[in-house]
């Protein structure tokens, strides 16, 4: 659940997940949100100054890089959004290792279906600076199609017409439509279309804005001063907001929100709907798109299964089911459908598990442009070819052919600036070719390179390598007339063959790429800090059971020297043992307060 998707940081540890939601209203500063919004951002992008907006803590510039700086440990700190998130996956990766009692290293990890290239090398670096091997990036709504059609019994074989649902996810912070096409073993992506900004979260802003006008009026009090003040009313705005989806009508009331001032308001189902009116009229957008991509109509559309908290919202239903003519579908866990997903495609992945053989085929969702400099000798050479076209099935790879007398340089970007994500830059990589060099007859060398969009949909020029035109002969197959029989003596006679002209590989052309992940050294030291954090976090965890266990055998013991111990001891000796309690409490609580660095806790 992204709402809690969240990292805090404290004078002493860190918290995180559900820890750090709870403790954000006395830690604003220090708590950070937005996680999946922020990695493989630069810190310039408009998209980044949005997320400030819902973040209480400080965004910051980290080497060009989205970050935030934090105090943690008595002192400030800086973090990319590619730290935090391996925070986030390093705690996940704990709960999973205590839940099953055994280490935890292959994972799945779903991602929004808009992460472009330099997004999901961000995120697979956060996957390995949490320790963690990323087996696949998985969009969302394509693992809750997994989820949804890998246990199905009763899908259509493969010569029948695709049972065709569309999924609508709108969640914390945004909202995706994807088509999917099911057919016994495989599902095929047909088409994505999303909206960035519409979510939960977008509701629960509306409602708190309107509220604050409300308590100015009422209560003479402005919660847009007041840090505190502001994410205690989102807080309750949400719980609102999810009564209301049950109720026609709800109250809200938050004691002491500031200044002393108790505030209370009353709400009626309607005026949320109209608060979020622009939100709505923007509901059926992606819808329309997926159908126009996919080139269906809403007929065509067997069923509409929908996940995601926000599809809980009455009038989101209501005009979802309006537009499709039909009744939702609510048969996936709407909070749980994509880890579902995820959880199903380790399983296929796992050589442990024995699970149904379902294949995946997803889309290419940014088309990709390869470009490079004119050959000297070719003056009439295109100098730029889109490679794969949106809509492509991923994985996909292609060999591009090149005809080069010398060395010479790649480079892959995205073709639709404007199709990006916020600010995104298209670039996605540099390739540069080695070994190239003309033949002894100063022929061109003809140039094979493999690009692959591999199943996280991250872009390499895999590999290189060259081949020459040859003469090579091959068996021509021959007819075989009814009436002849096979025959040791037909075996013996001499196979009949035809000279071909074939392109034979000769050798490979090292490949040397620039792309946009985090070079080496800065993820060693990234996974040395997170170690080290990690190591502080246990430190407080374990120091506070023992300090716990230890409170709860003092207690214990008082309770029997006046108890069941009472008529065994005289009362000096009582007092002798009541006494060296005391000071057990009293010295154990200064040696709990300091952490290892000296520093008071």
């Amino acid at each position: 659940e992204y709402s809690s998707s969240v990292v805090g940081f404290t004078p002493r540890s860190r918290a995180l997940g559900e820890a750090a939601k709870g403790g954000e209203i006395s830690n604003l500063k220090n708590t950070v949100g937005s996680l999946k919004r922020l990695i493989g951002r630069s810190f310039n992008d408009p998209d980044v100054a949005i997320e400030q907006e819902y973040n209480t803590c400080n965004l910051v510039d980290v080497d060009g890089q989205a970050g935030v700086e934090v105090s943690y440990l008595g002192k400030k700190e800086k973090f990319t959004a590619t730290q935090l998130v391996a925070s986030y996956l390093s705690k996940i990766k704990d709960i999973t290792a205590k839940e099953l009692r055994a280490p935890v290293s292959d994972v799945t990890i779903s991602v929004p279906a808009w992460f472009t290239d330099v997004q999901r090398r961000a995120m697979i670096d956060a996957g390995d600076i949490a320790g963690l091997n990323v087996l696949r990036l998985i969009n969302d709504t394509t693992a809750t199609a997994l989820g949804w059609g890998i246990t199905k019994l009763d899908l259509p074989t493969p010569e029948e017409k695709p049972r065709r649902v569309m999924f609508v996810d709108i969640g914390y912070s945004d909202y995706t439509a994807s088509i999917v096409e099911f057919r016994k073993g495989e599902l095929n992506v047909k088409a994505t279309a999303y909206d960035r900004h519409f979510g939960g979260r977008n509701f629960d802003k509306a409602l708190t804005e309107h509220l604050a006008v409300e308590f100015k009026e009422k209560f003479k009090i402005d919660i847009h001063t007041n840090g505190k003040a502001w994410t205690r009313t989102l807080v309750a705005a949400e719980k609102l907001k999810k009564v209301l989806s049950a109720n026609a009508m709800a109250p809200l009331s938050v004691e002491s929100l500031m200044e002393d001032t108790d505030v209370r308001a009353m709400l009626k189902r309607e005026e949320l709907e109209l608060m979020v009116k622009p939100l709505l009229d923007r509901l059926t957008v992606p819808l329309e798109q997926a159908l126009s991509e996919a080139k269906l109509q809403v007929g065509d559309i067997d069923q509409i299964e929908m996940v995601g908290g926000c599809t809980r919202v009455p009038a989101i239903k209501e005009t979802i089911s309006k537009f499709f003519g039909k009744g939702l579908s609510f048969t996936l866990n709407q909070d749980e459908a994509i880890a579902r997903g995820c959880a199903f495609s380790c399983a296929t992945l796992s050589p442990v598990f024995r699970v149904r053989d379902f294949a995946v085929h997803d889309i290419v969702n940014y088309p990709i442009d390869f470009t490079w400099e004119q050959s000297p000798e070719i003056p009439d050479e295109d100098t730029s070819l889109t490679v794969f076209s949106r809509g492509n099935v991923m994985p996909s790879t292609k060999i591009l052919t090149f005809y080069r007398k010398q060395p010479f340089d790649l480079e892959a970007r995205y073709s639709e600036a404007e199709a990006m994500p916020g600010k995104v830059n298209p670039w996605i990589g540099r390739f540069s070719v080695k070994g190239v060099q003309a033949d002894e007859k100063n022929d061109f060398m003809i140039c094979k390179l493999k690009a692959r969009l591999n199943l996280h949909g991250i872009l390499n020029v895999e590999s290189g390598y060259y081949v020459e035109d040859m003469e090579v002969e091959e068996p021509v197959e021959e007819e075989k007339k009814e009436d002849e029989m096979d025959t040791d003596s037909k075996e013996e006679q001499p196979k009949k063959t035809r000279k071909v002209k074939k392109q034979v590989r000769k050798g490979d052309l090292p490949i040397a790429s620039a792309t946009g992940g985090f070079d080496q050294a800065t993820k060693e030291a990234w996974t040395e800090r997170e170690n080290a954090m990690y190591m502080e976090d246990k430190l407080v965890a374990e120091t506070d059971e023992k300090k716990n266990e230890l409170e709860a055998s003092i207690y214990e013991l008082r309770d029997k020297i006046d108890g069941v111990y009472s008529e065994f001891a005289s009362e000096e000796e009582k007092e002798k043992l009541k006494a060296k309690l005391m000071d057990t409490e009293v010295s154990f609580e200064p040696a709990l307060f300091h952490n290892f660095h000296g520093q008071p806790y």
